[in-house]
């Protein structure tokens, strides 16, 4: 199913105001209702390796995934074959990056945060590992919908600090999770419901560290109109206030309501939602 009627996308990767190269890489197709940006880590151990193998291997291997079989499909599980593609391509791509990182010297302990989402049937599929974001505007309404994998979320889940106290942590950093830095790795999926109008935001940290979440919010309500203009004020704000980080956006914008086509007729549909309700 083409989506680029439903949807409006927009991409911006910058290197930031103190990191000499940029590790974070960014892939998009509107058409295909997927986006994908990983934050690479490791410094000196390519981290702008592991970044770029992600995007490259999970774009790739999700498009077969997708042609063979479409993403709001439902497995015997009650799953949406979006989940089942994204945890199985995941799970390969950690692979070759710890292969790699295990192989080749010069990539030694290399690894990357993820956050992806697939559009189908007025849905989005969220998968993410690590501290790299997606956030959703709807309305006036505007918040995280992933949960970083960090030290610092645990530290505020526990009670040891306050979110307060947490925005001025040295420990920032400090992610649980990490794409190919062990043998296997637990992606986060969920299912969310989309509507028009919604604006989605993947982010790495480069930009949530530097710019708190309120005024990310007001640059979207007023920039929204624009999504590339509204994904450059918010790298350059990343930047003036500092720029100490990698910074990478995408933006995307819902437009349409985008239902699957019909397949099998009203009992198949029945079928269908009644896995999904148990």
């Amino acid at each position: 199913m083409d989506l680029s009627k439903a949807l409006e996308v927009a991409t911006l990767s910058d290197k930031g105001m103190v990191r000499s190269h940029n590790e974070d890489a960014v892939f998009a197709d509107a058409a295909a209702g997927v986006v994908i940006l990983a934050d690479g880590m490791g410094g000196y151990n390519a981290g702008e390796v592991a970044s770029g193998m992600t995007t490259a291997l999970l774009s790739s291997e999700l498009a077969k995934s997708f042609a063979a079989r479409e993403p709001d499909s439902v497995e015997a599980d009650g799953r949406r074959w979006a989940q089942v593609a994204l945890a199985t391509e995941i799970a390969r791509t950690n692979a070759a990056i710890h292969q790699a990182a295990q192989s080749q010297p010069q990539y030694a302990g290399m690894g990357t945060t993820l956050v992806t989402a697939v559009f189908h049937d007025n849905a989005v599929t969220v998968a993410h590992i690590g501290d790299s974001r997606l956030y959703r505007l709807r309305g006036e309404e505007f918040g995280a919908i992933t949960r970083d994998h960090s030290l610092l979320q645990e530290q505020i889940d526990s009670g040891v600090i306050t979110p307060e106290q947490a925005r001025h942590s040295q420990n920032k950093n400090l992610v649980t999770r990490a794409l190919g830095i062990d043998p296997a790795v637990e992606p986060e999926i969920r299912d969310y419901d989309v509507r028009p109008g919604d604006i989605y935001l993947l982010c790495s940290d480069g930009l949530n560290d530097m710019v708190e979440d309120d005024e990310i919010a007001m640059t979207l309500q007023a920039l929204s109109a624009n999504l590339e203009v509204c994904a450059m004020q918010l790298v350059q704000m990343a930047n003036d206030n500092g720029g100490r980080d990698n910074v990478s956006v995408i933006l995307v914008r819902v437009k349409e309501a985008f239902p699957a086509p019909s397949r099998g007729g009203w009992w198949a549909r029945f079928l269908a939602w009644f896995k999904l309700a148990r």
